[in-house]
């Protein structure tokens, strides 16, 4: 009974490990200078927006440079504020489902 417990969450753990490994590989990171310049919290150059599309993960960094609007408590959606954009992404995942540009 222990062995097959101990079995099962070894699996879990593998899964759970694949699952964020393959999460990392579709996240693009920024580029050092401009990563440097979202932690003092400058304003992003012009152009940077041309790299959100629809259906990729929004970046961790522009994810927390970015102002949050709150919604409601269930709700699968988050929406970030960025500059002159708002993101609309998936909460979990941070999979941009749309783009608005004021």
């Amino acid at each position: 009974m222990i062995k097959m417990r101990f079995v099962t969450l070894i699996v879990a753990l593998s899964f759970v490990g694949f699952t964020q490994a393959k999460n990392d590989k579709h996240e693009k990171s920024l580029p050092p200078g401009l990563e440097k310049k979202v932690a003092r919290g400058d304003e992003l150059p012009p152009g940077w927006q041309k790299k959100l599309r629809r259906g990729e993960i929004l970046d961790l960094d522009l994810y927390h440079y970015g102002i949050k609007r709150p919604g409601k408590k269930d709700d699968i959606y988050e929406w970030v504020e960025i500059e002159n954009d708002v993101v609309k992404i998936i909460k979990n995942t941070r999979e941009i489902v749309e783009i608005l540009t004021r």
